[in-house]
């Protein structure tokens, strides 16, 4: 019997999977693990309960190894906090990396591909066929991650502002002050100004309603998402070709909310990739992060043998 621990833990939620082979003997969910955006007690205390949770359900005390996909990886002292949580349960070998790699892994499993993530953050990586990384997008929900949950929260209240001035219809403001209990214009711009900074992310499901509804604001925001997203996994498709001298085409992966919920959103981004390069391999269906840092855990276990 070889244990593995797999964990994703994204800037939303931590999913948590205890896995013996094929068979899977627990599987937890909790808080968001990423110090960033809940901060530093509270990941440790949601990193904890999901550990004891899937621990409870398989009925163990150790695993053989155990590998966690966490935003903000490259951040001090995530891999040693991390590591030090994996030392009190048990894990003989461990494997801390960014949620991009295990999503990466989790749609080619080592091989070459592009992922484009857009949840709550946003991002895209590429591996080319020598393992060599290549990246787009993804710099942070203040100086980047456009697509995102995050970017389209944020964007559709910009734009909604200038609606206003201008005298536009739109109902994206009516819709946030309803949600954040602002009812008066100047409360809403003290609340998204304020410190710390409003879920932004939080407000794009019923940004993608007024869309749905034909709201002129959110609806050109979701527009402007899917084709930022296509951008990004272009720029990276010319990055490996150009820089690796790969000659065929590179499949396309994708994962996150904002391209697997917003139907609209997944369509334009389909079709924008299709438009630009009629070649290109696009996956189906979202790819499920949880089950690269498996995949990653049981390599590692063969190579402790």
């Amino acid at each position: 019997m070889s244990l593995v621990l797999g964990i994703d833990g994204g800037g939303t939620h931590t999913r948590a999977s205890i896995v013996d082979g094929d068979k899977v003997l627990g599987f937890g969910m909790s808080g968001s693990i990423k110090r960033l955006r809940v901060g530093a007690e509270a990941a440790e205390a949601n990193l904890r309960e999901v550990l004891k949770d899937v621990y409870a359900q398989a009925d163990i005390k150790s695993v053989k190894a155990a590998c966690c996909g966490v935003a903000s990886v490259t951040m001090p002292g995530i891999v040693e906090w991390i590591t030090a949580v994996f030392d009190d349960f048990g894990v003989e070998q461990s494997d801390v990396v960014g949620d991009q790699i295990i999503a990466l892994d989790a749609a080619f499993k080592g091989g070459p591909g592009i992922l484009q993530i857009a949840g709550t953050g946003s991002n895209t990586i590429g591996r080319a066929p020598d393992g060599s990384i290549e990246s787009a997008g993804g710099w942070s929900s203040r100086l980047g991650d456009e697509g995102s949950g995050y970017w389209i929260g944020l964007q559709s209240i910009r734009r909604a502002l200038r609606a206003y001035d201008r005298g536009d219809p739109t109902l994206v403001l009516k819709r946030v002050g309803e949600i954040w209990g602002t009812p008066e214009l100047d409360e809403l711009v003290n609340v998204g100004d304020g410190t710390p900074a409003p879920d932004f992310a939080a407000l794009a499901p019923a940004m993608y309603e007024l869309a749905q509804a034909g709201d002129p604001v959110a609806a050109g925001v979701l527009k402007q998402a899917a084709t930022d997203l296509v951008e990004f996994v272009l720029l990276v498709r010319e990055k490996l070709k150009r820089k690796h001298n790969i000659a065929g085409e590179v499949p396309v992966a994708w994962t996150g909310g904002v391209v697997e919920k917003m139907t609209t959103v997944r369509e334009a981004f389909f079709k924008g990739l299709r438009d630009a390069a009629p070649a290109l391999p696009i996956q189906d269906n979202p790819v499920v992060s949880l089950e690269g840092a498996v995949w990653r855990a049981q390599r590692l276990a063969e190579r402790a043998g």
